[in-house]
């Protein structure tokens, strides 16, 4: 196959996957008008429903330009040979095959950053503050930003720089090695994540002893589920949006409940929604999540064995010296296809473990209590309650809150 080939091919999927989104985006954004089911009406009065149109709508449009900004500005970059620029540019200071990779995408996120950040900016100052969604300061917002760049720079040249060094050590065979550093490093993230990651952005205190703690712990006991560390995170710091998860394994098992959670929902609702994820550690969805992850990377750097070292990657880039880092660039791309069917086969499992937790919560403590929470955290995040199927079917990992309430009630 010709180099060009290779890069006609890389476009096409670029222009696919854009114009594939929008189809979807466009049948979504049919939706948004569609009658309310009977069983969802009592979320919104007729004010906060005009409310929850007009947000859909501005963060559809938004969604629809950003979209278009990002992939217009990748295509360009390809058409006018900017990775043999950027490639070219790294090897006048440096001959090292890491270091001349480390340049590469450093350079990459910083132009990324450019873009995205005066976007991510507007979303979070205009949109989300326009809709009442929005507590973060500029402060907070700038030191987000350089946190989570250090943090990147950090993690992922670290793990790159393996990887080439693996790579340049054992040729094809790369694959396996880079696969079990992947797997260890997702493991240790899994593990402690909320003890490193977490502090950096967040602040984070135990559960109080109260009411809240001693329902949460009789429900714990009931179910035999050992639960030591319940803490609250300070989310309103950034949002009025709530959540709670779960996170760690063993010794490291903690549950976390955002403060928005605990201020809008009711003692027994919170309860139900920590059933409903307590389901998900009975049920091991958890370990399943984790395990698929693993598999799917290891099947990925074996595919990319195959294929980085071969030059017709790099001439498709218009690069002449064939190298790891270009090759991952061409592979990243050819591979999103496959990326798409993996990612529809995890968001079906992720919509089939959600019943399962959902049942999981009814058996266990109350339906009526997570269906409350559920209509409560809907309507405060002005969720879309008429979703076009399609759409579901392809970025859904949650079912939708109808279908969940269907089931509940079963």
């Amino acid at each position: 196959m010709q180099a060009t080939t290779i890069f006609y091919i890389i476009i096409s999927i670029l222009i696919i996957n854009f114009i594939v989104d929008r189809v979807l985006d466009y049948l979504n954004e049919k939706c948004f008008d569609n009658e309310i089911p009977d069983k969802l009406k009592d979320i919104y009065d007729e004010e906060e429903y005009k409310k929850s149109q007009s947000y859909k709508k501005t963060s559809a449009k938004f969604s629809n330009l950003t979209s278009l900004i990002t992939t217009s500005l990748t295509i360009v970059f390809f058409l006018f040979d900017g990775f043999k620029h950027l490639d070219t540019l790294a090897r006048n200071y440096t001959e090292s095959p890491i270091l001349v990779a480390l340049i590469f995408f450093g350079v990459i996120i910083i132009g990324s950053e450019i873009v995205s950040t005066p976007l991510s900016y507007y979303e979070t100052f205009v949109i989300e503050e326009k809709f009442g969604f929005n507590k973060s300061t500029k402060k907070i917002f700038w030191l987000d930003k350089i946190k989570g760049i250090f943090i990147s720079i950090l993690l992922g040249g670290a793990i790159l720089s393996l990887i080439i060094w693996f790579y340049q050590l054992t040729s094809k065979n790369f694959w396996v090695y880079a696969w079990g550093l992947v797997t260890a490093f997702s493991l240790f993230i899994n593990m402690f994540h909320a003890k490193l990651i977490v502090p950096l952005f967040n602040k984070q205190s135990p559960l109080e002893d109260g009411e809240l703690k001693m329902a949460i712990e009789k429900y714990a006991k009931k179910v035999g589920f050992t639960i030591n560390n319940i803490f609250v995170i300070d989310g309103s710091k950034r949002s009025t949006k709530a959540n709670a998860y779960f996170s760690g394994f063993g010794s490291q098992k903690r549950i976390t409940l955002y403060d928005t959670l605990i201020n809008d929902l009711s003692k027994e609702e919170i309860v139900a929604v920590l059933a409903h994820e307590v389901g998900h550690y009975k049920k091991r969805h958890i370990i399943f999540n984790l395990v698929s992850s693993i598999i799917i990377t290891g099947i990925a750097l074996f595919i990319l064995s195959l294929m980085v070292s071969s030059p017709i990657l790099s001439e498709a880039l218009g690069v002449s010296i064939p190298s790891f880092h270009i090759g991952l660039i061409a592979f990243g791309i050819l591979y999103s296809p496959i990326s798409e069917v993996t990612g529809l086969f995890m968001n079906y499992m992720s919509r089939k473990f959600e019943y399962q937790a959902d049942n999981y919560a009814k058996e266990t403590f109350a339906a009526n209590k997570l269906i409350t929470s559920l209509k409560k955290l809907s309507k405060n995040s002005l969720s879309n309650l008429t979703p076009h199927p399609a759409f579901v079917f392809v970025h859904y990992s949650h079912p939708t809150l109808l279908e969940r309430i269907k089931n509940l009630e079963s």
